[in-house]
């Protein structure tokens, strides 16, 4: 009988157990689950790739079929193009266990001395200790080290090191050094020397501290008597490496030493004297104050204090922004440059707190009372002028407090949270944290937006996050010292005529000391561990602090007008206003702004800036780790993912760390590289409209002048009422909107004026599916309109006759004209001469002809560029710095029409030759007017009033995302929104309301984009299938423990004597649901640029620290985490779509840059010169082929099949079929519980693919329910799969049920999850709940059939990107 082999199977151990036989386990299938992430060998191997690779390609004869210009020679092998597919070398991280504690080690309690447990922690705040010179505090830290197994002899050994040196510190400067240095003897012997036995290795560092404590207290006999001691410790010539130490041992230290140990020789050598830095700086900016040729003055924002301190800034070692506004840096030598990019970085801050001090003194001098703040009329700069001063008063208050906290010997809760962070804090003086802690709730506030309340979770973040980084950058510049070069030989003449009894001696020290080379890797380590952002714990305790002396000491005087007498009244009021707002259901802690600051934030600019906000004034730093590269010195991160996000960190570092990401390394730098000037003509525009108040283009109002309407009576007509409160949010919603727009553009052109005659640089790093993006966040070309309009390529190029055609075509792009052939786009422009002139002369006071553009400023920059090169006798002569933009058609379709080779797909993007450009949007739009028709003729009432009303619009946005994702509930919102906009009235006058109308409207769309991408529409299918099935799963180390687990619990003696475990759930529901919660398999791919792409969709754990303000959540996403599904599989195929946009775009970047184009992108936007228009199309094509003409599917597939090998997902099938009643019947008769059968299938499986014929034959003994599945040859779909996937297909319309969940299931926000992870979720009913569960090993379903498009046939579509 079935049940009882398969109790036989489960119980006995000594023939097949479930932690299987030695014999079971050798197997050529399981060596890539071996292969871990920084092994040495896989960083060697060139021959990887990833799922989707691209093969060698030979670019020079790519383009030689086209008819473009004469392109430089290239090399023979493009060196930016991966090597063949290795599915046995993908990039994997080792399977967390599932018994881990699900609770991070930051969390661990303190000791009585207020020290906490977490190794990283433990360094963060010891290294702070150094720093500010707590040594005490630091010495408890060192004791809490001693007891922590996971620190090695060499990082202790290092630690103890680093304490010697910053007591050193404090010897030198100490009335009582002598007895100081007998406390560090004393302290070196109990805590480095100890025994041989368990003493500390030593270091040339450790002996080189001893015998510089040596020196600096005792002289005469015991000074030789020490000296000799050490210098015994480091025999022979590794003495050298001691005395090597020139940042400890001074040339008069050597001296000493020499002269008592003679086997030493020692010559100085003349130093190099210090101080010319600022002679350089000042001649470099007199040399900059004489040139002529700047651009011209543009006019200052109105109400905008600029004040004339700069030049008193600049004489304290200050260059920043407003001090170098008009000077031309790129004009100055390389060197001069890269130091005032270092000075922006290092001191934006210093360079805000001497602005804020000397407004404070001006308001001082003219009797301003300061403790709180001046009347309204000083304006922003005095309001945070005297912010400033009042925090860094409390701050100093805490700082007392801080020490008074670590000294008491019994301390209470308050004072553990200040020994938690008094040192952190410390390490920087405290007008600097007031001065990070006002700019980084006012930059906060910018981008979330000035009206809306920011997450207090989030400032405590940024906050404890921007002092970490200010104290790096503080510290690194305190620590720049040139080590000297030291003429030291070891003299052995003299060594050889010791005596016996001094060599016994000295190798007897040497013994005992056991000295070590210094231990480099171990320093890097701890460097690293210092360098790690603080815990969430830390950034909590730390931002909340700082927060909170804000909130107290930051007031505004506030005027009010009595509404009815008029007469004022003045009031100081908090500037900062701590309070709770309800978010999805729950109260959520947020601070809002006062008032009469928005006020203020409308009419005047920030008060200053933090430098990683702003662009670069010289190349970045080419990158070369995940921290390194981008600014100079400031920190930045190579992808971009929350700190939460602890399995996307450890992906990039593997995927780093084997060499998978130079060639995005080589594209974010080419990127970077690109050099922006100002354009200044648009910019004074721009500015003088703003002075004006002028409402035109993208410029947002002073003041929103919608009226609000009559408030109905609530109890007469309650319907009439909230219709009315509807109407009202609406217009505060707009209102609100409509300030925060106007406070970020303000913001936004105070930068541009700053930088207004600077060349300028964007770095760029990556969000984690490989998308670029420019890392300052104020000003770059992703902006909006009016940003892409000030911007301008640094470097010129003659447009020649085909890029003053290119020229033409880009200004009827911007115009509007994008979808009329090229010939016609050039025509427009020419007809249209007189109107770019007249835009050009007279912008603001002529006919504003370029107002009429889809993209105002961008068309008013490329009228001024036109006017400029028809004013020559021969345009074509031109030099245009010009960014001239490609856009793709609807790329996300064109990738989906390549990998389903849909023939009529492609010809509707564009990817088929054509004479005029397709419009996929208006071929929707006819095939739904089509459909319409046909229901008209059905008579259809719904029909009948659509029929004359569908656009081109209103079908746009619905079939751009449904590309990405969009759901059926979403398409619905989007119609709807825009037949609100074309005909508010048309629902209401037919008796329904318009997202019925809008309903029936999404519906057509959805048909027609499914019968226009047949084979896309089954790419995402197959993609859904794949990645549902991969959310469901269990690995096969999870598995093994499970397996290994179980047989270690107690066997009971079953009928007939057989020994079985006992089921503890024999029903099985509790045994689902306690699997299903341990799904933990993240959907994993990588892209053609072999970058790992890891999706973040899980559900968080959530963790709560308490803080002086209140307790806060915060969500982190472990890799024991389990997946939230849904989002997993929604999110999958538009996330897929993304990565090989992303790798497109890089590559043609890499390919461009070998061709010496300059090159930018928003994403699927291709920049470069007019020029260059015609080379840069034939490089985007190319790299379109190059990745599109390999299997991506396939090569997937490959991946997830190496990825998920011996995995079982749970499948759940419809009750009805006959392979579901068989195992129905099965299960009744062998009586398993849920986790026993899901073993017993483990074991089946593993036996199976084991490569072992008796094993095989052992499996084919084994019956499961997956066994019944693969006997009968079922296919039956998965049910829970179709389910999540509802309505997510290209095309795809979900049935009543599935459009019910949709419209049930409530949307996540990914910045406040830790919320969403607590609060309940309505959810419509699961059909899955009748349905039946069964393991089947993780396949990957059969790839679709591709259509019979050939990509290569793009080469000659005039409109692939146009």
């Amino acid at each position: 009988m079935l049940s009882r082999h398969a109790h036989h199977s489960l119980s006995t151990r000594s023939r097949i157990p479930l932690a299987l036989s030695q014999r079971c386990t050798v197997t050529s299938l399981q060596r890539p689950w071996r292969r871990r992430l920084s092994d040495a060998s896989r960083i060697k191997r060139r021959a990887r790739t990833l799922a989707t690779a691209v093969g060698d390609v030979h670019l020079a004869s790519m383009l030689s079929n086209h008819a473009l210009p004469s392109l430089p020679s290239l090399p023979s092998q493009n060196p930016n193009i991966v090597s063949p597919f290795d599915p046995f070398s993908l990039v994997t991280l080792p399977d967390p266990s599932s018994a881990s504690p699900n609770v991070g080690p930051a969390f661990s309690r303190a000791n009585k001395d207020g020290v906490g447990g977490d190794p990283t922690e433990l360094i963060s705040v010891f290294d702070a200790c150094l720093r500010v010179g707590r040594l005490e505090r630091a010495m408890l830290v060192l004791n809490r080290v001693d007891t922590i197994p996971s620190f090695t002899e060499e990082e202790r050994i290092v630690l103890h090191n680093q304490f010697l040196r910053a007591a050193i510190q404090k010897l030198r400067t100490s009335p009582n050094a002598k007895q100081e240095a007998n406390s560090l003897h004393q302290w070196y012997e109990m805590n480095i020397r100890r025994s041989r036995a368990q003493g500390l290795p030593h270091t040339p560092e450790t002996i080189a501290c001893m015998l510089k404590i040596s020196i600096v207290s005792e002289s005469g006999t015991r000074l030789r008597r020490l000296v000799k001691r050490y210098m015994g410790m480091a025999p022979g010539e590794a003495g050298l490496q001691v005395l090597y130490m020139a940042d400890i041992l001074s040339d008069s230290d050597l001296a000493t030493i020499t002269d008592i140990c003679p086997t030493y020789n020692f010559e100085s050598e003349p130093q190099i004297e210090d101080g010319e830095l600022e002679a350089q700086v000042e001649e470099a900016n007199a040399r900059a104050q004489t040139q002529e040729g700047l651009a011209q003055a543009t006019p200052e924002l109105a109400s905008t204090d600029q004040r004339g301190e700069g030049l008193k800034t600049l004489r304290q070692g200050l260059a920043f922004l407003r001090d170098i506004q008009d000077v031309d840096v790129s004009a100055l030598p390389e060197a001069d440059q890269r130091e005032i990019q270092l000075q922006l970085e290092r001191d934006s801050i210093g360079s805000a707190l001497s602005r804020w001090r000397l407004e404070n003194q001006k308001r001082q001098q003219q009797g301003v009372q300061t403790a709180i703040t001046g009347s309204n009329s000083q304006g922003l700069p005095g309001h945070v002028a005297s912010w400033l001063q009042a925090t860094e008063d409390k701050l100093k208050e805490e700082f007392k407090l801080i020490v008074a906290s670590e000294q008491k010997a019994k301390k209470g809760k308050a004072d553990l949270e200040r020994c938690a962070y008094g040192s952190l804090i410390m390490q920087s003086e405290p007008a600097r944290l007031a001065a990070v802690t006002i700019l980084t709730v006012l930059n906060a506030s910018a981008h979330i937006g000035m009206d809306k309340g920011t997450p207090v979770s989030r400032l405590f973040n940024l906050i404890g996050g921007a002092v970490q980084e200010d104290v790096f950058l503080q510290s690194k510049e305190r620590r720049r010292k040139e080590f000297k070069k030291r003429n030291l030989s070891y003299n052995k003449a003299k060594a050889e005529g010791r005596t016996e009894e001094e060599i016994k001696e000295e190798q007897e020290l040497a013994a005992q000391s056991r000295l070590i080379e210094e231990p480099h890797e171990a320093k890097e380590r701890l460097a690293g561990r210092v360098d790690q952002l603080w815990s969430l714990q830390t950034r909590a305790k730390v931002g909340s602090v700082l927060l909170k002396t804000l909130i107290e000491t930051a007031k505004m005087k506030v005027t009010k007008r009595d509404p009815q007498t008029g007469a004022a009244a003045h009031q100081y009021q908090p500037a900062f206003i701590h309070g709770t707002e309800v978010r999805r259901g729950k109260n959520q802690g947020v601070i809002n702004l006062n008032a009469a600051l928005v006020e203020n934030l409308k009419r005047e600019p920030m008060p200053d800036f933090m430098a990683k906000h702003l662009p670069m004034i010289t190349p970045p730093r080419p990158w070369q780790s995940l921290k390194e590269g981008g600014f100079l010195e400031s920190k930045a991160q190579l992808v971009r993912f929350d700190s939460g996000d602890v399995e996307q960190g450890l992906y990039a570092k593997a995927a780093v760390n084997a060499g998978d990401f130079k060639t995005v390394f080589k594209g974010l730098d080419v990127l970077g590289k690109t050099a922006w000037r100002i354009n200044t003509k648009v910019l004074n525009v721009l500015v003088e409209a703003w002075n004006r108040g002028l409402d035109i283009a993208n410029i947002p109002p002073l003041n929103v002048d919608t009226p609000t309407p009559a408030e109905p009576d609530q109890v007469t007509d309650p319907e009439g009422y909230r219709q009315w409160l509807r109407v009202v949010k609406r217009i505060e919603n707009e209102r609100a909107g409509k300030h925060s727009e106007r406070c970020l553009m303000n913001l936004q052109l105070e930068v541009a004026r700053a930088f207004r005659n600077q060349t300028i640089y964007f770095p760029h790093n990556v969000d984690y599916r490989g998308r670029a993006y420019p890392i300052p966040t104020y000003l770059n070309h992703m902006g909006a309109d009016h940003m892409r309009g000030i911007l301008t390529f640094a470097k010129g190029k003659p447009l020649g006759a085909r890029g003053l055609r290119w020229l033409k075509i880009h200004l009827a792009n911007v115009h509007g004209l994008d979808k009329a052939s090229f010939n016609d786009r050039e025509a427009f422009a020419t007809e249209n001469l007189a109107n770019i002139r007249d835009s050009a002369t007279n912008p603001l006071d002529g006919e504003r002809w370029w107002l009429k553009a889809e993209d105002p400023f961008q068309c008013l920059a490329t009228c001024f560029e036109l006017k400029a090169a028809y004013d020559l006798e021969d345009p074509t002569r031109y030099v245009s710095h010009m960014p001239v933009q490609q856009d793709g058609t609807c790329n996300g379709l064109q990738h989906y029409a390549a990998l389903g080779g849909d023939t009529w797909g492609a010809k509707q993007v564009n990817l088929e030759p054509g004479d005029k450009p397709a419009d996929v949007y208006s071929a929707v739009a006819n095939l739904v007017k089509e459909a319409i028709v046909k229901d008209v003729a059905d008579d259809n009432p719904v029909a009948k009033i659509l029929d004359g009303k569908i656009t081109r619009k209103v079908v746009k946005q619905t079939v751009m995302t449904n590309v990405y994702g969009v759901t059926y509930s979403g398409a619905k919102k989007q119609v709807c929104k825009q037949i609100d906009a074309l005909y508010p009235n048309l629902g209401p006058d037919n008796g329904m309301t318009n997202m019925d109308l809008s309903a029936y409207i999404a519906r057509k769309i959805f048909a027609a984009l499914a019968s226009m991408f047949r084979g896309a529409h089954d790419i995402q299918y197959w993609l859904g299938e794949a990645g549902g099935r991969v959310c469901r799963a269990l690995t096969k180390t999870q598995l093994d423990q499970m397996a290994e687990n179980y047989n270690d619990e107690p066997e009971v003696v079953g009928k007939g004597g057989a020994t079985i475990k006992k089921a503890k759930d024999p029903s099985g529901k509790k045994g689902i649901d306690e699997l299903t919660n341990s799904f933990r398999s993240t959907v994993v791919w990588t892209t053609p640029l072999r970058m790992p792409v890891v999706q973040p969709y899980r559900k968080p754990s959530v963790r709560e620290v308490r803080t002086c303000m209140q307790t806060v959540a915060f969500a982190v996403r472990e890799q024991t985490d389990p997946v939230n599904r849904r989002k997993q599989l929604q999110g999958f195929p538009p996330n897929f779509i993304h990565s090989l946009d992303a790798s497109h775009m890089l590559l043609s970047a890499l390919q461009c840059n070998e061709l010496g184009l300059d090159f930018a992108a928003v994403h699927d936007s291709f920049w470069t010169h007019a020029a260059d228009v015609d080379a840069m199309n034939g490089v985007i094509r190319e790299a379109f082929i190059q990745i599109h003409e390999e299997d991506i599917i396939g090569r997937l597939a490959a991946e997830f099949k190496t990825r998920h090998h011996g995995s079982l997902y749970l499948a759940h099938i419809d009750p009805e079929t006959p392979v579901a009643k068989k195992i129905r019947a099965l299960r009744t008769r062998s009586k398993l519980s849920p986790k026993q059968e899901l073993l017993l299938e483990h074991k089946r499986n593993t036996l199976k693919f084991s490569g072992n014929p008796w094993d095989l034959e052992a499996a084919k003994q084994i019956v499961t329910p997956a066994s019944v599945y693969e006997d009968m040859a079922a296919a039956e779909a998965d049910v829970s799969i179709k389910e999540d996937a509802a309505g997510m297909h290209l095309g795809a319309i979900p049935d009543a049920t599935e459009e019910a969940a949709q419209d049930a299931l409530l949307e996540e926000d990914a910045e406040d999850s830790a919320a969403d992870a607590k609060a309940p979720v309505k959810k419509a009913a699961k059909v899955t709940r009748s349905a039946v569960p069964v393991w089947l090993p993780l396949t990957v379903p059969e790839v679709p059939k591709k259509g019979d498009f050939d990509v290569r046939r793009l080469r000659d579509s005039k409109y692939f990107f146009s």
